[in-house]
């Protein structure tokens, strides 16, 4: 017998339509993905506003703003996902809850995501930087959790890269030398954590792309090495794993970057050349897959402008 008076029962019914939408995102399908979140929303709205004094009822709320972002970003409805995410940031928050500090510092990245979109960077870099903020204090409170330094690094890195697209370089390398030094101690701390390895590989490029933005190429053409030989360890040690792969071919590509404005065509050719192998491999086993094809599109381009 239903109950629309029992909460509880309320509430996992709006949770089951969240997790409804949780798979319909990757499946593509984003209008049903949207619809459900909504449902969920007008239930977690009810419940939210029927005891305003409720923490848990209020995060709820917050969360169910941010799905519905995440899916309308997606879909390309910039002011739309702007206004979700700045309707969660709203939601009063406990600032004693550690969880509830990562949740708003989350927000803040996610209201500067669209704003990136929307290309306005200086609110972007003041969304994100309110995010670094909170993500500083709690990786201050607690330096061995690695979970909060590694959202610290991630934070120092969406910063610098709106820094670069503004063209503050020195702040961006500043800022994405910061992000890499935590990347780095985290992944020396264990060494066998293969995402930490990622990451520093992610890292290593970042402050290679400042790098090469700032004509500085011997500093960047280590620094792109570097990503290259992790990459390659993973990729050897997980062959089946095709988004390392991806990574290894886009360093690739971006060592071709350097040689290019370095005047070596030669090498310009073989990273590009490696970059598409490593793409034609996984177009052998996912044929159908649009990112790749538009990589190896991309790539085939390059290779035909050298022949010109």
């Amino acid at each position: 017998m239903s109950d629309p008076s029992n909460a509880l029962w309320q509430r996992e019914l709006a949770l089951s339509y969240s997790k409804i939408g949780d798979v319909e995102v990757p499946q593509g399908n984003l209008p049903a993905a949207l619809a459900s979140y909504q449902a969920g929303f007008a239930i977690l709205d009810h419940l939210a506003n029927s005891d305003p004094g409720n923490n848990n009822r209020q995060r709820d709320l917050k969360l169910s703003y941010d799905n519905i972002g995440d899916v309308q970003l997606a879909q390309g409805s910039l002011p739309a996902a702007l206004r979700s995410y700045q309707a969660g940031l709203a939601i009063a928050f406990d600032p004693g809850n550690t969880k509830w500090q990562r949740d708003l510092s989350v927000s803040y990245d996610r209201v500067g995501d669209a704003q990136v979109q929307q290309n306005t960077l200086p609110a972007a870099l003041s969304s994100y930087q309110a995010g670094l903020a909170i993500a500083q204090r709690l990786a201050n409170s607690d330096p061995g959790n690695g979970g909060w330094q590694r959202d610290l690094a991630a934070a120092y890195n969406k910063i610098g890269e709106v820094q670069v697209t503004m063209g503050e370089l020195s702040a961006a390398l500043s800022s994405s030398q910061a992000g890499f030094a935590i990347f780095d101690q985290l992944a020396k701390s264990d060494p066998g954590n293969t995402l930490g390895q990622s990451d520093l590989a992610v890292a290593h490029g970042d402050v290679g792309g400042v790098q090469l933005a700032q004509g500085n190429l011997p500093a960047a053409l280590s620094s792109y090495q570097a990503g290259v030989a992790i990459f390659d360890r993973l990729v050897k040690s997980e062959p089946g794993n095709t988004e390392w792969q991806r990574d290894l071919s886009l360093t690739y590509a971006s060592l071709a970057n350097v040689y290019r404005k370095a005047n070596q065509p030669w090498r310009v050719r073989e990273e590009l050349a490696a970059a598409r192998a490593i793409i034609v491999q996984l177009m052998a086993q996912h044929p159908d897959s649009p990112e790749w094809k538009q990589d190896i599109a991309w790539l085939d381009q390059q290779i035909a402008a050298l022949r010109n």
